[in-house]
């Protein structure tokens, strides 16, 4: 089989988490994380067939960092393994959803990533019923930019929902380059999933929600669907808008990846027939889940609870 539900393209990192701010002697945890995984363990947790097209050093902890998304669920065939480094990235994390990431990837594997990469999978990007991106991946390097852009407009060709989340990181890149890559992409988009005030406010210009959401329209995508950390998300598309609370769950500890896995699952439910609203509601349903584990795949929620969480209707 050479068609999967869900293709996701980025890079896959090598994660330092602290427990407690960065100073000598703290207690550090090694994982596998970013926004890609994360994304693609939801996806595939929500029930897609998932996969993610990258490269990944051909080394030791590659094999490793492979072997973990593998036991995620998400398959391997679109991984590439190149002579190098991974990337990697110390986070210090919190419940406020304000975290400090600290990047080691300039020329990592993934990040020389380029047009004939997406050239050699056309076939899996033709085939794919959903494809997800985000501006972490856009920000890697002009080649990794313009794999997305080629990706996007591959998959959407051929009917495909491309989901796109903006994930603007100042350390990565300026402003003004995550707007220019915003505003390319957003015409190939089914929908585009911002966060506000973080993102809405560098890229969109605007803290209110329902202007971001108009604000994302009006760049040529076909819906928004604009998260507002633990209060709500807003959604606006060809059925109109939507807002959508975000269920409050016991034993939060962590924040990180929460996004993510609302991207993920909704792709997911969007390239397996559910209507827009019903893919943001399990969205909503899983992230809210996931802030129950540490770290961006510490808490994958099962389609089952995520169906048992997310929000009914409107609020």
């Amino acid at each position: 089989m050479s068609d999967y539900d869900v293709v996701l393209i980025g890079e896959i990192l090598v994660e330092f988490y602290c427990e407690g701010p960065p100073a000598d002697g703290a207690r550090i945890g090694l994982g596998f994380s970013g926004d890609v995984l994360n994304a693609a363990a939801a996806a595939s947790a929500a029930g897609a067939r998932t996969a993610i097209l990258t490269a990944v050093a051909d080394d030791q902890l590659g094999d490793a960092l492979v072997d973990r998304v593998r036991a995620l669920g998400v398959e391997t065939a679109l991984i590439r393994r190149v002579p190098g480094g991974n990337g990697a990235y110390l986070l210090h994390g919190d419940l406020s959803g304000e975290r400090e990431f600290t990047y080691w990837r300039t020329g990592s594997a993934a990040s020389r990533l380029g047009v004939a990469d997406i050239e050699r999978e056309r076939a899996a990007l033709t085939g794919t019923r959903a494809l997800v991106a985000s501006g972490v991946g856009s920000a890697l390097s002009d080649s990794c930019r313009d794999a997305i852009l080629a990706a996007a407009r591959i998959a959407a060709d051929a009917g495909a929902a491309v989901v796109y989340d903006p994930n603007f990181r100042a350390r990565l890149t300026t402003a003004e380059r995550a707007r220019a890559a915003l505003a390319e992409l957003a015409p190939h988009c089914a929908l585009i999933t911002p966060s506000c005030p973080a993102d809405a406010r560098a890229l969109l210009g605007t803290d209110d929600p329902v202007a971001a959401a108009g604000a994302v329209l009006a760049l040529g995508a076909r819906a928004a669907a604009v998260t507002c950390g633990a209060e709500r998300v807003v959604v606006t598309g060809p059925d109109g808008p939507l807002t959508l609370p975000v269920p409050t769950v016991s034993g939060a500890v962590d924040a990180t990846g929460a996004g993510d896995v609302l991207t993920g699952t909704t792709a997911a439910r969007l390239a397996l027939g559910d209507p827009l609203p019903t893919a943001v509601r399990l969205g909503i349903g899983a992230a809210s889940l996931s802030v129950t584990g540490r770290g961006g795949t510490g808490r994958i929620p099962t389609l089952a609870e995520t169906r048992a969480a997310a929000p009914a209707g409107r609020p």
